[in-house]
């Protein structure tokens, strides 16, 4: 099991799914982690569960479609622990639209929050990972990046970006022992995804048990598959390892590989 023991983390977007799946693995494995959102509530009870759990944890609001409050977030890591040596770009918006209806606002949200913010808290993060001789960047993209799902055409263009982002951040930033890597995570269960299908969608609960049965392991991903993974990338135990992009996908029974 990977240690990230006295690290210093930010998880965005970790009041809730896959980023608050992440930081409470990564509070487990004895990391102080900065939580992040824009539900000041929802953020409240994640740092609440950490800390019950005998983990640290802080909260610090952020809408990462504001470039100061991408920024300030950096900075709260520093001032409240002391530095910063891991950050999760996580958050992002999976609203739907398909490429000839989708409204340019929600294209430039889009773009803002899923790779516009991860650029911005990688500059930023920078001088602090300097100073601690080394970081790791953990970017989470999506398979939607190869596979161009019609009703995400902004959302998968994004995941495209932040791969690019994440090979030049890399190959840059390499020399000082800054790594940058990316999770493309397949589809997976969480209080989102729910969300979407139903409200957005119009599909009624039946929606989950026919995903699962495309699925040939059983089951949708969890936001526990993708911390084992994030937890690696920020581990030392992958410290040689950098510009990397995992997959983590399950393919419909009998399907090609870009689905």
């Amino acid at each position: 099991m990977a240690s990230l023991k006295n690290k210093v983390a930010i998880v965005t977007g970790s009041t809730l799914g896959i980023g608050k799946g992440i930081a409470y693995y990564f509070a487990g494995l004895g990391a102080k982690v900065v939580v992040s959102g824009r539900d000041a509530d929802r953020g409240a009870a994640v740092v609440k569960e950490i800390r019950q759990a005998e983990g640290e944890a802080d909260f610090r609001a952020a809408d990462l479609s504001d470039v100061d409050q991408c920024r300030r977030l950096i900075l709260f890591a520093s001032e409240r622990f002391g530095g910063l040596d891991i950050l999760v770009n996580n958050a992002a918006i999976t609203s739907r639209g398909h490429i000839e209806s989708t409204p340019l606002e929600l294209w430039d949200l889009i773009m803002a929050v899923n790779l516009r913010a991860p650029f911005i808290c990688i500059q930023e993060a920078i001088p602090l990972f300097k100073a601690r001789g080394g970081g790791s960047v953990v970017n989470i993209g999506s398979v939607n990046a190869y596979i161009g799902e019609p009703k995400l055409a902004a959302y998968s263009v994004s995941k495209g970006g932040l791969m690019t982002l994440t090979k030049n951040a890399a190959s840059a930033l390499r020399r000082n022992r800054i790594r940058v890597n990316q999770i493309n995570v397949g589809w997976t269960l969480t209080e989102g995804e729910e969300r979407v299908k139903q409200q957005e969608e119009g599909l009624g609960p039946e929606w989950v048990q026919e995903a699962i049965a495309t699925r040939p392991f059983g089951r949708l991903l969890s936001p526990q598959d993708i911390a084992y993974a994030a937890a690696y990338f920020a581990s030392d135990e992958s410290e040689c390892v950098t510009g990397t992009v995992m997959d983590l996908e399950q393919n419909p029974v009998g399907a090609p590989r870009n689905w």
